[in-house]
C-alpha cells in the first residue's frame, strides 16, 4: 500500500511519518522523510525558487517511492507539482509541461492525507522557508491540484490537530 501525505512548509509531515513508524500497524512499511538539508547540500535550490533539473529530481524521488510495495512518504507528487508551478525560475511552458508529466502518477498511491496548515505554526528548521505568504502560496496550489487531478486520486482526507489526532484518523481510514 503507498500512503503520502500531502501540504505546505512546517505543517507536521515529517512529524507524522516518523510517529506512525513506531507503530505495530505500520511495521510492513517503508518511511520516506524529509531530505530537505542533503539536497540542499547537493546544491540543488531548495524553497522559494527550484529549477527545473531540481524539480525533476523531486520528481523522481517521489516515484522512486511509489516502486516500493508498502511506502508512507511525507511528500507526493502533489507536492513537486505545487512547487513546480510557483518557480519563478521555470518559463510557464516548462512547468504546465511538467505538470502534465508528474500528474500521471498521482493514481498510484492508495491514500493521500492532506494536512492543514490551520493552527500550525511555522517552525525553523534552518532549512525551510518560514515566509508565511509563500507558504500559504503552497497550500493555495497544492488544493488547486488536488481539485483538479481529484479523479485520478483513490481515496483522499484531510487532517488537522494534533499528530495523535492525526494518527487516529490515518489507523481508522487505512484499517476500518
Amino acid at each position: 500500500m503507498k500512503i503520502g501525505f500531502t501540504g505546505t512548509v512546517s505543517v507536521g509531515k515529517t512529524t507524522l511519518v516518523k510517529a506512525l513508524q513506531q507503530l505495530p500497524e505500520f511495521k510492513n512499511y517503508e518511511f520516506s522523510t524529509e531530505r530537505s538539508k542533503y539536497l540542499r547540500d547537493l546544491g540543488i535550490p531548495l524553497n522559494t525558487d527550484s529549477t527545473l533539473k531540481g524539480q525533476t529530481i523531486f520528481l523522481a524521488e517521489r516515484c522512486s517511492e511509489l516502486i516500493k510495495p508498502n511506502i508512507i512518504t511525507d511528500r507526493t507528487i502533489i507536492d513537486v507539482m505545487a512547487f513546480t508551478s510557483l518557480a519563478k525560475s521555470i518559463n510557464y511552458i516548462e512547468k504546465e509541461r511538467f505538470i502534465e508529466y508528474a500528474c500521471h502518477f498521482i493514481n498510484e498511491y492508495d491514500y493521500i492525507f492532506y494536512i492543514s496548515p490551520e493552527g500550525v505554526l511555522i517552525e525553523d528548521n534552518n532549512v525551510r522557508t518560514i515566509d508565511p505568504i509563500y507558504r500559504q502560496e503552497v497550500d493555495n496550489m497544492i488544493n488547486i491540484y488536488i481539485n483538479k487531478f481529484k479523479y485520478k486520486i483513490k481515496n483522499f482526507n484531510i487532517l488537522s490537530g494534533s499528530t495523535e489526532n492525526r494518527i487516529n484518523i490515518v489507523k481508522q481510514t487505512i484499517f476500518s
